[in-house]
């Protein structure tokens, strides 16, 4: 942790596109996930996004309490 906040505070941007790279790798990784557990019950393409984002959701929810 103290290395990634030495990154924020040096080098703002790095830091930035570290975490905007790392978010998106994380979601994509969720979204096969989903896709490969949804894939053979014949659901829609789009049910592994609905179901990650509520995922996402419910998660969010739980930690605001």
């Amino acid at each position: 942790m103290d290395y990634l906040r030495r990154l924020q505070m040096e080098r703002p941007v790095l830091f930035y596109v570290v975490l905007f790279v790392g978010i998106f790798v994380a979601f994509q990784l969720l979204l096969f996930v989903a896709g490969a557990l949804l894939g053979p019950l014949g659901l829609p393409g789009w049910a592994p996004l609905v179901v990650v984002l509520a995922v996402l959701v419910l998660v969010a929810r739980r930690q605001q309490r």
